[in-house]
């Protein structure tokens, strides 16, 4: 059974950060009503640690149990721990480090140094992972249309037999690059992929139009239950008005 997609849009890039820390907040309350625990995914990018910081800034946040939240990542930069440029990094400045959050909960990527290769480190970390399953997975989207470290033309793209790959010729910074693949990402029970910004346009457009996955790594993600687009009016600048839920605010009581 496919499921359901939404485009939502906002005004801008802060407005869009605000609006999905609070569905976040909302979502994760109502999680842990219906679980004993939960695991989130997280990435990276400059949207992706606004969210985090706007979480932070949440009032909400207060009222959570997050010894019941687990933390893992979609891909990792593969430099040393503590690097600015690890999204592990930028994620505890943005918010984990301001959770009470007990350190078994937190699942970064291996460092460098923490394993002979980086094949090992792949390795350790789908061993870590087991078979947890998300119940929910943000993704940014590049303007190449690439979603987590795996880039369009890249053989990780279509790996369906390993939970974790290594990329060691990225495309952008650093080469090295550990990453989930597509069918660990869409295993998630709901997946979230925040763009803003009018060169994420494109990448949007062959989403929603089934492109080819090998090319527009993004276009192969979907979520067991929902996927959801949540976008600026920039990078909604491609999306047909039949696929945008336009002015929509959410409630407590609307599923993502």
């Amino acid at each position: 059974m496919t499921s359901e997609r939404r485009v939502l849009v906002h005004p801008d890039a802060e407005s869009l950060a605000a609006s999905v820390a609070a569905r976040f907040l909302t979502k994760v309350i109502d999680l842990l009503d219906e679980n004993e625990t939960i695991d989130v995914c997280l990435t990276g990018g400059s949207t992706g640690i606004a969210v985090l910081v706007a979480v932070a800034q949440n009032p909400a946040r207060e009222g959570i149990d997050w010894s019941r939240v687990a933390f893992w990542w979609g891909d990792e930069r593969y430099l040393p721990r503590g690097d600015a440029d690890r999204n592990e990094t930028q994620a505890r400045a943005a918010l984990l480090d301001r959770l009470e959050l007990p350190l078994a909960n937190v699942h970064p990527f291996p460092a460098v140094g923490d394993f002979p290769t980086i094949d090992a480190a792949a390795d350790a970390y789908a061993a870590e992972l087991g078979d947890t399953v998300f119940d929910i997975t943000f993704l940014g989207v590049g303007p190449d249309g690439h979603v987590a470290s795996l880039f369009p033309d890249h053989p990780q793209v279509t790996e369906s037999s390993r939970r974790v790959v290594a990329e060691t010729s990225s495309p952008k910074p650093p080469s090295e690059r550990l990453s989930l693949t597509l069918p660990v990402l869409s295993a998630s029970e709901r997946v979230w992929l925040v763009l803003a910004g009018a060169d994420k346009a494109g990448a949007l457009g062959l989403a929603l139009a089934d492109a080819n996955v090998a090319s527009v790594p993004v276009a192969g993600v979907r979520g067991r239950k929902r996927t959801v687009f949540f976008v600026d009016q920039d990078a909604a600048a491609e999306v047909p008005d039949g696929l945008i839920d336009r002015e929509r605010y959410w409630t407590a009581k609307d599923e993502a």
